[in-house]
C-alpha cells in the first residue's frame, strides 16, 4: 500500500473488568505496523483497575481515547455503543476483545486486502485460541469469496471442532476487519441481543459484499471461563444462534427445498443434543430454562416428543456406529469435567490473589 494514502482504522475494545489482561491487549494494539488508527476503549462501569489501565495509555499515545459509560450496558448493547463511537471518517473498523491480541502486522495485511478489493466488506484471518487454529477450511489462495456464497457456506456447513473450539465460520470480532460504512449504515450493527449476534452482523454485511480472508495468524484468543465463548459452551448457545440464523437469512440465500431440508436436520440434531444432555446434565435448571425459552421465541417449543425423537436418533446412530456413540458419550462427560475443573481453578485463582472473598 501506498505510504502517501492510508485510510484511517477505528479499533474499538468495549471492556468490563479487564485488569488482567487489557494492558497486554492495548500493548498489541499500539504495537500495530500500521499506523493510521484511533483506538477507542469503552469501559463499561468497570469496579477494577480497568480505568486506570485505560487512562494510562491514553496520557502515553494520542491515539487512544477512554470513554467510560454512564451506566452499565449488556455485553451486546455495549458493543454497538462502542461502534456508534467510532470516527465519521473511519473507511474501517475493527474490534479487539479486552483479553485478545493482535499480531503486529495485523492492520496492515488486513487492511491491504480490502483495499485491492473494494467489493470486500469483511476480511477474516486465522485465530489462535488456546492451542488450535479457527477459521480453516477456505481454498487458499483464494481470497475473496463472494458474499453470499459465504453465508450459504456458513449456513449448509457441518461444524467442526477441537478441543471444544468451533474451526469453521466467518470468524470471532478479533479477527475481522469490517467497513466503516457497513457499519455505520444502522444504528445496531450487531443487529439482536444474543451473545452470538456477531455472526448475524456478518449475515448482514455479505448479503451485499464479499468475504476476504488472509491466510496467515493474525491474532489470538485468551481461553478462560469468564468469557461469553466459555459461557456459551456452558449451555451450548451456539445451537439456537445457528437456528436464529437459518431462520433470518436462509430464505434470503436457499432454495426453499434446501431451507426445509437444513431446518430439519438442524432441529434433529438439537433434539439429539438435548436427548444426550438428559442423560448427561439431568434436569439443570438453567440448562433447560435457556432451551425452552429460546426455542419458544423461534417458534420451535420444546415437547416431550421433542426429547423422545432425540433419543431414538441417538439410539439409531449407536446403533449404525457403537463406537461413535459411546465416545462421543465420554467426551460430554469429560467436558463436563474439564468444566467443573477449570471453574475450580479460576476460584482457587481469585482467591489467592485476593480478588474473591471467601
Amino acid at each position: 500500500m501506498s505510504n502517501i494514502e492510508k485510510p484511517l482504522v477505528s479499533i474499538l475494545t468495549p471492556v468490563y473488568n479487564g485488569e488482567a489482561y487489557l494492558a497486554e491487549c492495548i500493548e498489541s494494539v499500539l504495537s500495530q505496523t500500521y499506523p493510521d488508527f484511533e483506538y477507542i476503549i469503552v469501559n463499561n462501569c468497570s469496579t477494577d483497575s480497568t480505568l486506570t489501565i485505560a487512562e494510562t495509555y491514553a496520557r502515553r499515545d494520542g491515539r487512544v481515547k477512554v470513554v467510560t459509560n454512564e451506566r452499565f450496558l449488556q455485553v451486546i448493547e455495549n458493543h454497538n455503543n462502542a461502534f456508534n463511537r467510532m470516527s465519521p471518517v473511519a473507511k474501517y473498523c475493527k474490534v479487539v476483545s479486552s483479553d485478545d491480541t493482535l499480531v503486529p502486522s495485523c492492520l496492515t495485511k488486513m487492511v491491504d486486502l480490502a483495499e485491492t478489493n473494494p467489493s470486500v466488506g469483511i476480511v477474516g484471518c486465522y485465530q489462535v485460541s488456546g492451542s488450535v487454529v479457527r477459521w480453516v477450511g477456505y481454498q487458499y489462495p483464494r481470497q475473496v469469496i463472494p458474499g453470499r456464497e459465504a453465508c450459504k457456506r456458513d449456513l449448509l456447513q457441518r461444524q467442526e471442532f477441537i478441543q471444544g473450539q468451533s474451526l469453521l465460520g466467518f470468524g470471532s470480532p478479533t479477527s475481522l476487519l469490517y467497513r466503516a460504512d457497513l457499519v455505520r449504515r444502522t444504528e445496531n450493527f450487531y443487529p439482536n441481543p444474543s451473545p452470538h449476534s456477531d455472526v448475524s452482523a456478518c449475515f448482514e454485511c455479505l448479503l451485499d459484499s464479499d468475504y476476504g480472508f488472509v491466510y496467515e495468524i493474525l491474532c489470538h484468543e485468551r481461553l478462560h471461563e469468564d468469557t461469553q465463548t466459555a459461557a456459551s459452551r456452558k449451555i451450548n448457545r451456539f445451537l439456537s444462534a445457528t437456528l436464529n440464523d437459518l431462520l433470518r437469512y436462509g430464505p434470503k440465500l436457499l432454495t426453499e427445498e434446501e431451507m426445509l431440508l437444513h431446518r430439519k436436520k438442524l432441529m434433529g440434531d438439537y433434539h439429539r443434543y438435548l436427548a444426550m444432555a438428559l442423560l448427561t446434565q439431568g434436569h439443570r435448571a438453567e440448562f433447560w430454562d435457556y432451551h425452552r425459552s429460546r426455542l419458544q421465541e423461534l417458534g420451535f417449543p420444546l415437547r416431550k416428543w421433542n426429547l423422545v425423537n432425540g433419543t431414538l436418533l441417538l439410539v439409531a446412530g449407536a446403533i449404525i456406529n457403537p463406537g461413535l456413540a459411546v465416545q462421543k458419550f465420554r467426551n460430554r462427560l469429560a467436558s463436563k469435567r474439564a468444566q467443573r475443573s477449570a471453574a475450580a481453578q479460576m476460584l482457587d485463582s481469585k482467591r489467592q490473589s485476593g480478588t474473591l472473598s471467601d
